[in-house]
């Protein structure tokens, strides 16, 4: 039996790191990219590698560069010869007020946030097209809809992924590729100690939230995972919000 690979941009830490092990469980073969943190991405493989029977592939990128994309594409191919799932998790952003936003800021987050999911779905692609489709999912955040605290240069650019979302579900759609969006609420990772007001997000999110506590990592990889399997295969284009019900509130 031919074992499926995926392959999640930023996986071995935070909600990447929690997806690479939903999928892992499922007996996925992983290739994990990372930009920094060496010894983090290693110690990420030993551990999914020793928990399941799968093989983790580490590829350092920076998925700001096309070249660095094609090439991760190339090395998954390389390596586990077919691709099922792309994950595309990796993020970065400047966190400032609107009107201390530098051109440098701006480009620097939409370039990692949302014309490197473009151009890493069109490699993608190509590898699941040969396998006769695949599935594709990107990681997404509320303040693609909200009006958060210094956060107009991310939730621009992930307005812009679940724009991209729809696009490329219609028209990935006769390869046999499905494509939609996860969108979480406050999730306590790496990322959110950038935030000056973390402590206040996670203790505000969990007091309001109707579920009762914050969004876990792994509760977005449950939901990823869904997204990838044949019980989701008419759900197209969609962003889901894993939130609790937190963004029901007023």
């Amino acid at each position: 039996m031919v074992r499926k690979a995926a392959l999640i941009t930023g996986g071995t830490r935070g909600i990447g790191k929690a997806v690479a092990k939903r999928f892992a469980k499922e007996g996925y073969d992983l290739v994990l990219n990372y930009m920094r943190k060496k010894g983090d991405a290693e110690e990420t493989k030993r551990e999914i590698e020793g928990q399941y029977n799968v093989k983790v592939h580490l590829v350092k990128a920076n998925v700001k560069e096309i070249e660095q994309i094609q090439a991760l594409f190339q090395e998954a191919e390389r390596v586990f010869g077919r691709l099922d799932v792309f994950i595309n998790n990796a993020a970065s952003g400047v966190l400032r007020p609107l009107m201390e936003v530098e051109e440098s800021h701006w480009d620097w987050t939409q370039d990692i946030n949302t014309k490197a999911y473009l151009f890493a779905s069109q490699e993608a692609a190509k590898l699941m097209e040969k396998n006769g489709g695949g599935a594709i999912v990107a990681l997404s955040s509320l303040g693609s809809i909200r009006a958060l605290p210094n956060y107009v240069t991310v939730g621009v650019s992930k307005a812009g992924v679940e724009a991209l979302t729809r696009y490329l579900a219609v028209e990935l759609a006769p390869k046999g590729i499905v494509v939609n969006a996860v969108s979480g609420g406050a999730v306590d990772t790496d990322a959110l100690k950038h935030f000056p007001n973390r402590e206040e997000l996670l203790q505000a999110a969990a007091e309001r939230n109707p579920a009762g506590r914050i969004v876990e990592p792994e509760d977005l990889a449950e939901t990823v995972y869904f997204l990838c399997t044949p019980a989701a295969s008419m759900v197209r284009g969609q962003t889901i919000i894993v939130d609790g019900g937190l963004s029901l509130l007023c």
